[in-house]
């Protein structure tokens, strides 16, 4: 596997160009597919896939697409994340060793330097991909923002002029992803808000505040650091809330809010 810094200096003008139709098809709901496309322009990818790793519980995908080809981008990720992948996969380690958060780099790996047997396996080979160009950025929290495009079998290695053309994109990549994960979480928090507030008009902001924390997969201890509070205060609201709702178990909190 190769790793290598950001580039420095000014991109070609096929970079820009690609660049501003990405931030033209921000905010919309079919920003995966057409970025996907719009970035074969200069790549080409058969499929990409935007998750978000922490040390502390499970990943999770915020943007994937296909192109010409059957999309398995959630299979991979619910493979990736189910068997616990995550738990081993080193193949991130250089940016992680950075310790900056903001600190991004270009990370290339075939199937065959996948980081175990079973990653290779079950993912790569059996989905037929061969090669992952990634640029992948440390979080403020810890976790590594990871913006993947991928080669098929038939398609070859990236070449150098691909890896190149990536490398130029990949700050603008990079910035689009997280204002669109920005966007999508913002909307489907406030649709969360609506809906437990219609479910019971009396639960506090505080109470709405860890509940939608709860319903995105955080732990007690991330929605503390998140909300600013100590762990016995959030499980203290989280009981609240239960209480106001008529639950018990998280569970049944996903079995009500989660379609």
């Amino acid at each position: 596997m190769n790793a290598w810094p950001l580039p420095v200096g000014g991109p070609p003008p096929t970079i820009t160009a690609v660049a501003a139709r990405l931030i033209q098809a921000l905010g919309r709901a079919e920003f995966a597919q057409t970025a996907l496309n719009t970035l074969n322009d200069c790549v080409a990818a058969g499929s990409w896939s935007v998750y978000q790793v922490w040390p502390d519980r499970a990943p999770v995908m915020h943007l994937s697409a296909s192109r010409q080809a059957v999309d398995t981008t959630q299979e991979c990720f619910e493979i990736y994340r189910d068997l616990g992948l995550y738990r081993s996969d080193r193949s991130f380690d250089p940016v992680r060793a950075a310790r900056r958060p903001g600190q991004a780099m270009v990370l290339r790996m075939h199937a065959d330097e996948a980081p175990s047997v079973q990653h290779r396996e079950a993912i790569y080979r059996q989905h037929g991909m061969l090669e992952r160009l990634s640029v992948v950025q440390l979080e403020p929290d810890g976790s590594l923002l990871a913006v993947n495009i991928y080669h098929h079998e038939g398609q070859g290695c990236f070449d150098p002029a691909e890896i190149e053309h990536f490398a130029h994109l990949a700050p603008m990549l990079l910035a689009c992803v997280t204002r669109q994960v920005q966007w999508q979480s913002h909307s489907a928090d406030a649709d969360l808000r609506r809906r437990l507030l219609a479910r019971c008009p009396a639960l506090t902001a505080r109470e709405l505040d860890v509940l939608e924390r709860l319903l995105r997969g955080l732990s007690y201890e991330s929605i503390a650091a998140d909300l600013g509070l100590s762990v016995a205060s959030v499980k203290t609201y989280r009981a609240r809330a239960f209480a106001r709702l008529g639950l018990h178990f998280k569970s049944e909190l996903f079995a009500a809010l989660i379609p």
